[in-house]
């Protein structure tokens, strides 16, 4: 049985991260988890059994030529394509598309196990920051086993190669540092997976 505080710094460290990745900056959502990032006091507040590089601390308050807004667009919105696109049928479709066979999968798990998806407009389940932040509500609701599922099935399959060319192409200090952020803390999340990660081809 997990822990109750791995559970709980689960459920933050998800719902932050996941907020951030999938958030405007400028959004009510998350300005306020840009601030803390931007001043470092995020540090102070982070769950003490999440492990993170200090390094991280600075490079989030690093300067740069480009705005966050700016940033934020070009890596998760376009017009032109994206580095390191967010959604997971994008890795695991041959044809790289969105609404792929791994979204529909997710989809039919999600109604199973009735778990509600609200869409913000026609867009896929399968976002790398609506997972993470679905991670934090099944672990804060104590649905364990879903909570695996989701991990081992619909998450990490392809999530660490996303990662890895998130941080190579992000272009930006402060999202190429939440990316390494990202990848530390899945790394911790995976010690308290029981079921291995399941093997699916990537296209990417």
């Amino acid at each position: 049985m997990p822990q109750p505080r791995f559970a709980e710094a689960i459920t933050v460290t998800g719902r932050v991260l996941g907020g951030l990745f999938y958030y405007a900056p400028q959004s009510d959502n998350v300005a306020p988890l840009i601030h803390a990032f931007r001043d470092g006091s995020w540090a102070q507040e982070w769950p003490e059994s999440v492990p993170f590089n200090s390094n991280l601390i600075e490079a989030f308050q690093a300067e740069s030529d480009e705005p966050l807004s700016e940033a934020f667009q070009r890596l998760f919105v376009g017009p032109y394509a994206l580095p390191a696109p967010p959604w997971g049928s994008v890795w695991l479709d041959r044809e790289n598309v969105l609404f792929g066979d791994s979204t529909l999968a997710l989809r039919q798990w999600m109604r199973e196990n009735g778990i509600a998806f609200e869409a913000q407009q026609n867009e896929p389940e399968d976002h790398f920051g609506t997972l993470m932040m679905l991670a934090a509500w099944l672990k804060e609701n104590e649905r364990e086993e879903e909570w695996q599922q989701l991990l081992a099935w619909h998450l990490l399959p392809w999530s660490g190669r996303f990662l890895e060319e998130f941080v190579a192409n992000a272009g930006h200090p402060f999202y190429q540092a939440l990316g390494e952020l990202t990848q530390q803390t899945l790394a911790f999340w995976q010690t308290e997976l029981l079921s291995p990660v399941a093997e699916k081809k990537l296209y990417r």
